[in-house]
């Protein structure tokens, strides 16, 4: 491991590196407008059909909370399961699997949405048969609708032409294209092959074989073969072969695509967007954007004050055992780094006989360490000196997943070691994160930093609420009995 840098990258498992979801079927602006709205629309579609179904069964009138719980499924249905991933044919073994992934991911929204009606006057509107009858019966309809969903794609897709496709620039992206376009059968586009000026030695080896000539003799190909589009994996740069490229096949009709490789730049959630018509890419920005981020925000308000009605007695036994065992205050208040590097004050159950607000100075607790006293031994050993900072979470601080805050202090001694360390204050911290979950909650030297840090930046990359789902099961599995707590 370097202790400059965070290049290694942890192997994350494999329901959190696609990130949860098989991301085979996402929609594409190539494809038709009919099977972008099939794609993108029926999952979120399907549960607002089966609540009117469920309350037209039951004979129960539509009313205004029934309409908001039918935008709350849609929304997150959007986000949970995104769009109808395509799989020719699908075996016994790969449906019954993506059953129960449905069936998972409708269950953790069904809580929420659960909880929203316990907590509000919402609940009082729906009846006990309409919400059972919609629970169990919509991850069948999701399940069928894919499933149908599927078999109308591949059969489409088999009626259409095939567009004939070449790839100038035999590179990394772009032998990941052409196996990326062998895979969606609904683009229905064939690459012919690859044009090159590298000497053999220098490209990958699947291209090899597939070279059909050199740069000044695309034009001609496209001309000759009548091919469709043409794909540019070389660098977006006004380069001589580069222009000279583009006005040769100014007498083509083909499509030309550039294809930017953003991986080179290990971007943390890099995507393409619009300024008012000006194309920009996303280099470093935060997943929650859009109905993802509302996602987000709704969940740690359902959770945190669920989690505070539930734990109430607990806190009072904490605050009066901190009280009667050692003198100070009940709670301890910090100034860390939250979102956007903004600073935040985080509270904690009082564990140590001394205090530090952690701006000008901060000491990491060791093993053994004289400052933690008895009861605030217990605490931390059973992590019951964070739920404080459940109040954080509902003021909109903190999230229940993330990057865990650091003190002041700490951060403008590490920023300055680890590149890219801020990056990880792009989202609000958590109380709990990937990396605590991988054996990174304690340890205030270079190394152990310097992994904390990168497990935070995987979080980024790979964010979900499924891994956020994940990494809170991960935190329960482990609370009782976590080395790294003292």
């Amino acid at each position: 491991m370097s202790s400059t840098g965070y290049s290694e990258r942890p192997a994350m498992p494999d329901i959190a590196a696609r990130p949860l979801r098989d991301r085979a079927g996402d929609v594409s602006a190539s494809e038709p407008v009919s099977v972008f709205a099939l794609k993108s629309l029926l999952y979120p579609i399907i549960p607002v059909v089966t609540l009117l179904a469920c309350l037209f069964w039951w004979n129960k009138p539509l009313l205004g909370p029934h309409l908001l719980v039918g935008v709350l499924a849609f929304l997150g249905v959007a986000d949970l399961l995104d769009v109808v991933p395509l799989r020719i044919t699908p075996a016994s073994v790969m449906a019954l699997r993506s059953l129960l992934d449905i069936m998972l991911r409708w269950g953790v929204l069904m809580v929420f949405i659960y909880l929203l009606l316990r907590l509000s006057t919402l609940g009082m509107y729906f009846s006990g048969p309409v919400l059972t009858t919609w629970a169990i019966v919509t991850p069948f309809a999701l399940w069928l609708g894919e499933l149908g969903a599927q078999q109308f794609l591949s059969r489409r897709s088999a009626k259409q032409r095939t567009r004939r496709a070449v790839i100038v620039g035999a590179t990394g992206i772009g032998v990941q294209l052409e196996q990326t376009l062998a895979a969606r059968p609904t683009l229905q586009v064939s690459v012919a092959g690859y044009f090159e000026d590298r000497s053999v030695p220098r490209i990958p080896s699947e291209c090899v074989e597939r070279l059909l000539g050199d740069l000044p003799d695309v034009a001609a190909y496209v001309s000759r073969h009548r091919v469709d589009i043409v794909y540019i994996t070389l660098p977006m740069a006004p380069q001589p072969r580069i222009i000279e490229l583009l006005n040769s096949l100014r007498d083509s009709t083909a499509s030309i695509y550039f294809v930017p490789d953003l991986k080179v730049f290990e971007l943390v959630q890099p995507r393409f967007d619009l300024v008012d018509g000006i194309p920009v890419i996303a280099v470093c920005e935060s997943p929650y954007y859009g109905v993802r981020g509302l996602a987000k925000r709704v969940s740690d308000v359902l959770i945190s004050g669920s989690a505070l009605f539930v734990l109430l007695p607990v806190l009072a036994a904490v605050a009066a055992g901190v009280k009667l065992s050692s003198p100070g205050p009940v709670i301890y208040r910090q100034r860390r780094y939250g979102l956007d590097g903004r600073e935040i004050t985080v509270y904690k159950f009082r564990s140590l006989s001394v205090v530090e607000d952690g701006v000008t100075s901060y000491t990491q607790v060791g093993r053994n360490d004289s400052r933690v006293t008895p009861f605030g031994a217990f605490i931390r050993k059973t992590s019951l000196d964070e739920l404080p900072q459940l109040f954080n979470v509902l003021k909109g601080d903190m999230s229940i997943v993330g990057p865990r805050p650091h003190a002041v202090a700490v951060n403008e001694q590490y920023r300055k070691q680890i590149p890219g360390y801020m990056v990880r204050h792009k989202v609000k911290p958590g109380i709990t994160g990937w990396a605590q979950v991988n054996g990174y909650r304690g340890g205030d030297d270079l190394d152990s930093m310097t992994m904390r840090i990168t497990y935070d930046i995987e979080y980024l990359r790979h964010w979900s609420l499924g891994l956020d789902l994940i990494i809170m099961l991960k935190t329960a599995s482990i609370i009782w009995n976590d080395r790294h707590a003292y």
